[in-house]
């Protein structure tokens, strides 16, 4: 991806810092289960946080001091997070403006290990998430080499920018309403009927995804949409259930599956249309 220096207020770099909260996971199944829920988490954040207080309490501490230096390689990747950070937020400002709203730029906020959120505590085994009490998107960079030796994706920096993209769909479903709408309707459902309802939501945060590089092709290189569609398809329910346990269970699914995901970030690429993927139709496409 082509990109230059760009740099924001509301951009924080934690790496390299303690002090920030990291929560306590005995044994690592709860890091498992918090991975398997949250891959390219969404707003999920609360639960997570709320998950790991209640299961394994946390450490906290307001003080943050350096622990270690960064290397070149980590200071051009959050370079890069923070200029793909406002490219996103130049192209929905635009977008609003275009719709005759104001738009309300998120936070963002890379850490190592562990963070402490508005949300409750987390870990990086939770993967990259927002949070809507603090409209913050959450990353742990080294989550990406996991996404490649793990799950299969392919490297190449498209793949930060897409989750970025995603996280940030999610801060435009808080200004917009739908995740509050989204959280009414799960109210009185059965599990299959809320995780669709989520699936729902994660699918449009990849249309917006979508949205975004189609908002900003001249920033494209070779490949980059690959990059982007590997992403997604090894994020996917279906992706991550077969590797982990060997086999598939459709209503249990949260985020949609690998062929939804690269569907939706794909529609969103072609139409540029923000009008083509409201959460209703996304609900009624899902099949399960």
């Amino acid at each position: 991806m082509k990109w230059e220096r760009k740099t924001s207020g509301g951009f924080e770099d934690r790496r390299g810092m303690s002090g920030g909260g990291k929560a306590v996971i005995g044994g690592g199944i709860i890091g498992i289960v918090a991975l398997l829920l949250t891959m390219f988490g969404g707003e999920t954040g609360q639960v997570i946080g709320t998950m790991l207080n209640q299961t394994q309490g946390t450490t906290q501490s307001s003080e943050q001091v350096q622990t270690r230096e960064l290397s070149k390689e980590e200071i051009t990747l959050g370079q890069f997070s923070e200029a793909v950070f406002v490219y996103n937020n130049e192209t929905w400002a635009e977008i609003f403006k275009e719709n005759g709203q104001k738009y309300q730029e998120p936070g963002m906020v890379l850490f190592d290990d562990g963070v402490n959120t508005a949300c409750g505590a987390a870990t990086s085994a939770s993967g990259p998430f927002y949070c809507p009490a603090d409209q913050k998107v959450y990353m742990d960079l080294r989550f990406f080499e996991e996404l490649h030796s793990r799950f299969g994706a392919k490297k190449g920096d498209f793949a930060i920018a897409y989750v970025i993209a995603h996280e940030v769909g999610h801060h435009i479903q808080t200004l917009m309403g739908t995740s509050q709408q989204v959280r009414k309707a799960q109210q009185g459902q059965g599990e299959a009927g809320a995780n669709k309802l989520s699936v729902a939501q994660e699918l449009q945060a990849d249309f917006y995804a979508g949205i975004w590089a189609s908002r900003n092709q001249d920033k494209l290189e070779a490949g980059d949409i690959d990059e982007a569609i590997s992403a997604a398809e090894a994020v996917g329910d279906d992706a991550i259930q077969s590797k982990m346990q060997g086999r598939v269970q459709p209503e249990t699914f949260t985020h949609g599956t690998s062929s939804e995901r690269k569907a939706w970030f794909m529609k969103g690429y072609t139409t540029g249309d923000i009008r083509q993927g409201d959460i209703k139709t996304i609900y009624n496409s899902i099949n399960y």
